[in-house]
């Protein structure tokens, strides 16, 4: 497998090797590395300094072409997870990024002087564009912003939930960079009454029955300004494990809109019928996206609008903290674009609540990070709690389930020994 840019390599590994290269057996982890235009296979499993599950059991590493070591959900198709150390920095390093692919079929290779992006549809003037038109000939344009899967910390639900059982890791924050939608619209002059857009990657299913992987987006959202086409994360190619050479950027939305390895765009004056938007990813049609078991909501709608959260990532379930002596307590928050206010941490189990110091702010999409300096007086067991309030006054809740196990914005804790 290659990251491929418009001057390297033709000859990248197939998938069988790929994927032969990112599979475990038993309690061994196949450990690859990928280099530009030469792969090398190493194979020497190791879960050393790892973030524990919510469980507080050590998860199973990978390590896929392109990445570092990651907790694996699922290898077909590639399902990989953060671990929480990784969220001690202002963007997630793209080797950690997290990884979610929904069918079967993924790139492995792409020949980046052959690669065309279309845009048809309800236009006037079909669009065909190379890497190098995308790059040349359109304002380029950055932002900060969060990813983050619909499920994320879907093994914290109770009761438990279908899906990938995520912790707190299928996230992450990077600097974007790309072309606005919007500018491809006028380049390909969009004809009256355009209704939605939507976005297809290059990704299939394992057979024709399967729905290609297909997500749309209203015509006046995807015209916003602020909706990318982008190939470049954190100022380097996309891996492609995370969506070279091009991903979707919809900013405050779920990760579920922002389709990898994108090449087809299609304007449309009507509204789009999928599988992907009709069926899959939908929540209650309610704030909190709430139900129970036993009251299942009888109206659904597609999952939009990231909610509020605040994570913990110092301490980690597992760590012990001397008593008597100065620790600082981290995390990340994040919302939809409205910005964070002001994160709130408690140290007794949700008795107290004391302001944490937020960090620089980077961009309304971004994470902000948040500090708080404690000194445990006495040995003992602790609960830390952290709540995000935003710029409109949305908070957390204490609790929350729905069937999909979605939009968790549930004040997360982590439970510390002090000694």
């Amino acid at each position: 497998m290659n990251r491929l840019t418009s001057s390297s390599l033709k000859s990248p590994l197939d998938r069988r090797a790929f994927l032969r290269l990112g599979a475990t057996t038993g309690a061994a982890t196949l450990l690859a590395s990928c280099q530009r235009g030469n792969a090398v296979a190493g194979a020497a499993g190791q879960g050393a300094d790892v973030s524990p599950t919510p469980a507080g059991h050590a998860p199973e590493m990978a390590r896929f072409p392109e990445k570092t070591d990651l907790i694996l959900l699922t290898d077909r198709p590639p399902q990989l997870e953060t671990p929480l150390r990784y969220f001690r920095e202002d963007f997630t390093p793209n080797d950690a990024f997290f990884v979610r692919w929904h069918l079967g079929l993924i790139p492995t290779t792409i020949d980046a002087d052959t690669f065309r992006l279309s845009l048809g549809g309800h236009v006037e003037q079909p669009l065909s564009l190379s890497l190098e038109n995308l790059r040349k000939d359109f304002e380029p344009v950055s932002y900060a912003a969060v990813a983050q899967c619909s499920g994320n910390s879907r093994a914290l639900y109770e009761p438990r939930v279908l899906g990938g059982q995520w912790g707190h890791g299928a996230v992450g924050n990077a600097k974007w960079t790309g072309v606005r939608l919007r500018d491809l619209f006028a380049k390909a002059r969009t004809k009256d009454k355009p209704v939605e857009v939507s976005f297809k990657g290059l990704d299939r299913g394992p057979m024709p029955t399967v729905p290609d992987f297909v997500k749309a987006l209203t015509f006046d959202h995807a015209n916003d300004g602020e909706v990318l086409v982008a190939y470049a994360m954190n100022d380097q190619p996309l891996p492609m494990l995370n969506g070279f050479p091009l991903r979707l950027i919809v900013p405050g939305w779920y990760a579920t809109y922002w389709v990898k390895s994108l090449n087809e765009i299609n304007v449309l004056p009507a509204k789009f019928k999928g599988f992907w938007m009709d069926k899959a990813y939908r929540v209650p049609n309610n704030p909190n996206c709430q139900e129970s078991p036993q009251d299942l909501a009888k109206e659904t709608v597609p999952i939009t609008t990231m909610t509020v959260r605040a994570l913990i990532v110092r301490p980690e379930p597992v760590e012990h903290v001397a008593a008597g002596k100065a620790y600082e307590i981290q995390g990340v928050a994040f919302d939809g674009g409205k910005g964070i206010a002001k994160v709130e941490v408690s140290t007794d189990g949700g008795k107290t609540w004391q302001e944490s110091k937020l960090d620089a702010d980077l961009g309304k999409y971004a994470w902000r990070r948040w500090r708080l300096n404690w000194r445990p007086a006495a040995a003992g067991q602790f609960r830390i709690m952290a709540k995000a309030t935003n710029a409109a006054g949305e908070t957390q809740t204490t609790a929350q389930w729905n069937r999909s196990g979605y939009a968790r914005n549930v004040i997360e804790y982590v439970d510390v020994t002090v000694a």
